[in-house]
Parts: structure tokens; C-alpha cells; sequence
């Protein structure tokens, strides 16, 4: 039986300079290389977008502007952009989450999305799951999630994708993420294990293959440390310790600020996010997701994803790692590291993608298309071996 499938989407070549800052261009290559934005608007918004104000200024006027067209998942996105970058002490922040979630599922009404409300220690996981086009040829499960602050629908593209090659596809909001964290109250937690052990035994799930994006990569990880159910986990984006990532003598200055003049540290840090820059932004928004209204001890509880947390030692499915060669988040150097780390693994398999590929950013972010194409080969090789075995 097949089932309707209305909403295709297409997942353009190519990591554009939209804009000259890093933190604004990445933004807007994420949302059109997902496939949800044209490229023509970003291109405009990139020439208007000089900082925090005129960025939700111009994304509000291309929400109400698609929405006036009839353009529901064009105008979802808009408004989840103006969200990105609304700092969470604003109002107005909540009222934008429910204006992209109310639109995003308003426009994909027809497309065959299951929401489920998971019970998770006293509260909920938000979980969306799509069966496989073929229900009668599934071909296995796959569970996906993002990572630090992701909506779980900002992946959805991809999760159709792996339906309509035969999978059923189960994504969710972890702790700290989504609906999760703004509508059931879950703050962060590193100890990816329970919230994956949670959907399994929900569902019932055995033999599974977990994809983790971007942090979700380091989660992915430390999930399959500790649960055997998934068989294959892939990780795209990630770092084995975030404390790493800096460069030695920024480490040794954070360490120095925090253990001597760490009452400095958190004014400084007040005092940013009250300015409302960049800094302040980013600090705020690690306080929001891990619900610590100390920064400096919400910087702590954000190091806690280093090495030893993640006990890659205890990882011993098939592993696929995927790097980008230009990530401007995630150091290069931090890949070989990982990849040693992984030594008790089944099988380890990692790509290295370049900017021939255009592949080459945080998450592959340019070439979609081609990480999913990657992706699902490495999963039916996988799926191949163990069947035979069996």
C-alpha cells in the first residue's frame, strides 16, 4: 500500500556567502540547504541583515510576505528564524515558537506526520514519527534528533526522505530542544541514554539505527554507549569533548576566569546579555536550554559533554562519523581524535566531506542531498551484513 506523498522536497547544491558574517550566513544556508527557503529571499535578506534588529525585522516582513501568498512552510521557517535569535528573556519568544509550529504542521497536514506526546520522567518528550511510503516493505526504523537548540521539524526533509526509501522514521525533541523544553518544561541533559531509552521501549523498538546532527552527534554517541538496542548510529557535525574546541590558551583563559574571578565572570555575562549582542545571545541561550539562571554554572554543565562523558569505549555498533573539512564550529583536528576513541566499535566508517562536494560545512550543510544519499547506503550495507548473518 502506498500513500500519498504530496510535499517533496528538492535539497539544492552549493554553501553561498548570503551573508558576510559567519553566524548570520550559516543560519540562512541551513534553512535553504534543508530545502524549506528559496534562494532568491535569502539573497535579499542577506543585503538587509546587519544585526539582532533589522534580522527579526526583515524575517517577519518575508513571514507575513509568504504567508499573504499562501506559502504555510515558507512562512514556518521565517518565523522559526526571527525565533532563533529572540532572546529568551523576550515575550515575544514562546508567541514565535507557536506561530512556526502551528504553520509548519498546518502546510504538511496531508503528509501522513504522527505526534506523540511521550511520557519522560514527570513530564513529556515531543516525538513526530512518519512510517515508512511502503508500509508494507519496511525496511527498519530510524530514530533522529538534532542537537544543542534544534526543533525537531527543521529536519523533517530528511526524515521523509529515509520514508520514502523504505524506513520508518521516528524524530524527536530531546531534553533542551523543541517543544520539549518550551511546552513540557525538559531542561538539557547530556545523558542522552534515557530520553533514547524512553522512544524505544514506546514504541517497542529493537535493531535501530540512531542519526544524531550537529551536538546530536556527541549525544547520538553517549546514547549508544549505554543501549544496545540501537544497532548503527551515525553522528554529522559533532566534537568528542566541546572543551576542546577552543584553542589552548582561550581554554587556559576560561579556566583562569572561572576558578579566580568566576562573581566577574558572571557580570560580565549579565551585563552582555542585557546589551544584547552576539555574546550575550549565545550565553542566554545556554542558560534557557539548561534552565541555569548562573552563567558561568550553566558554562560548566555545558563542558560536561567532554571525553570522558561521552565513553566512546563503551560504543560497539557500526559507526559512521561525518566531518566537514571547512566546519566553522567544530575544529578539524578534534575528527582523528574521535575516530581513535571509537576503538571498540563493530565496524567505524568516517567521511571526510571537501568543498568539491560543497559538503564541506558544519553538518554538510551546501549538499544535503548528498549526506543523505551517504547516509542511506552506509544503512542498507549495514542492514545487508546482518540479515545475511541471520
Amino acid at each position: 500500500m502506498k500513500q500519498n506523498i504530496n510535499n517533496r522536497f528538492t535539497f539544492p547544491v552549493g554553501y553561498h556567502k548570503f551573508h558576510r558574517k559567519q553566524l548570520y550566513n550559516f543560519q540562512l544556508n541551513r534553512w535553504y540547504s534543508l530545502g524549506y527557503l528559496p534562494y532568491e529571499d535569502l539573497q535579499e535578506l542577506g543585503k538587509k541583515i546587519s544585526n539582532f534588529k533589522s534580522w527579526n525585522t526583515e524575517m517577519k516582513s518575508f513571514a507575513e510576505n509568504a504567508l499573504n501568498q499562501g506559502k504555510l512552510l515558507e512562512a514556518a521557517f521565517y518565523f522559526r528564524a526571527v525565533e532563533f535569535y529572540t532572546f529568551p528573556g523576550d515575550n515575544e519568544k514562546e508567541i514565535l515558537y507557536d506561530k512556526f509550529s502551528e504553520l509548519f504542521y498546518k502546510s504538511l497536514k496531508n503528509d501522513n506526520i504522527e505526534k506523540h506526546k511521550i511520557p519522560y520522567d514527570t513530564s513529556f518528550l515531543h516525538v513526530i514519527r512518519r512510517p515508512p511510503t511502503d508500509i508494507e516493505n519496511n525496511k527498519g526504523t530510524i530514530l533522529l534528533h538534532g542537537g544543542f537548540d534544534s526543533f525537531i521539524e527543521e529536519f523533517y526533509s530528511m526524515m521523509k526522505y529515509f520514508s520514502e526509501n523504505g524506513y520508518e522514521v521516528i524524530g524527536f525533541d530531546g531534553p533542551g530542544q523543541g517543544a520539549t523544553l518550551k511546552k513540557y518544561g525538559i531542561a538539557f541533559d547530556y545523558q542522552w541514554e534515557k530520553p533514547t531509552k524512553a522512544i524505544l521501549d514506546y514504541f517497542k523498538l529493537e535493531d535501530v539505527t540512531l542519526i544524531g546532527l550537529s551536538m546530536g552527534g556527541w549525544l547520538c554517541l553517549r546514547a549508544s554507549a549505554f543501549e544496545n538496542r540501537i544497532k548503527h548510529v551515525i553522528a554529522s557535525g559533532n566534537a568528542y569533548d566541546y572543551y576542546k574546541i577552543p584553542p589552548a590558551i582561550a581554554r587556559w583563559l576560561m579556566n583562569f576566569f572561572n576558578a579566580k574571578l568566576k562573581d566577574y565572570s558572571n557580570k560580565i555575562a549579565l551585563k552582555n546579555i542585557k546589551k544584547g549582542g552576539m555574546d550575550g545571545w549565545k550565553m542566554s541561550n545556554l542558560m534557557y536550554i539548561t534552565k541555569i539562571d548562573v552563567p558561568m554554572s550553566a558554562f560548566d554543565y555545558a563542558m560536561q559533554m567532554n571525553e570522558k562523558n561521552l565513553h566512546s569505549e563503551l560504543v560497539n555498533q557500526d559507526v559512521l562519523i561525518l566531518t566537514g573539512r571547512n566546519d566553522h564550529f567544530i575544529p578539524y583536528k578534534l575528527h582523528d581524535k574521535q575516530i581513535k576513541l571509537l576503538s571498540n566499535a563493530k565496524s567505524l566508517t568516517d567521511i571526510i566531506f571537501t568543498k568539491e562536494t560543497q559538503a564541506h560545512n558544519h553538518c554538510q550543510i551546501g549538499n544535503i542531498g548528498l549526506v543523505l544519499d551517504t547516509m542511506l547506503k552506509w544503512v542498507e550495507e549495514r542492514n545487508r551484513k546482518l540479515s545475511k548473518k541471520v
